[in-house]
């Protein structure tokens, strides 16, 4: 009986330390291409690639866990400044990509984001800094 216990608690200690000696990244299978507008027409250049896990979860948490987005056909009077979408990392899953498109505000304080051809949101102030710095590297207000 105590032999037993004894077991149990060194293997749920060495459960722990594993646990703990994880370097703390949680792997989103995902990365993100970006690329920016050049000129004034709608044509594109590839930009930047999000690797970083951390950084896709966050965009995901600003994108994708909202609850404002508006079902709308948006009509903008330009091409978006940027677009980006999730890519999977293993060649093997294969799954339509969904586009987002960005515009930065004229004030230069929040972004406009479409998704698809038929979502339309405006994020705060807050997520549009963080969101413009991850996909840019570049802070809105530097602008």
């Amino acid at each position: 009986m105590k032999f037993t216990k004894t077991l149990f608690v060194s293997l749920a200690m060495i459960l722990i330390v594993i646990t703990g000696c994880s370097n703390g990244k949680v792997d989103t299978g995902k990365y993100i291409e970006v690329q920016k507008r050049i000129g004034d027409e709608n044509k594109y250049e590839d930009f930047k690639e999000i690797t970083d896990n951390k950084q896709v979860q966050k965009v995901r948490d600003i994108i994708l866990d909202r609850d404002d987005w508006e079902n709308a056909k948006v009509d903008m009077e330009r091409p978006g400044d940027y677009r980006f979408w999730f890519q999977f990392k293993s060649p093997k899953i294969e799954a339509k990509a969904v586009t987002f498109e960005l515009w930065i505000s004229p004030n230069k304080d929040k972004v406009e984001i479409v998704r698809g051809d038929n979502q339309y949101v405006q994020l705060n102030e807050e997520d549009s800094t963080n969101l413009f710095e991850i996909l840019t590297g570049v802070k809105l207000s530097d602008l």
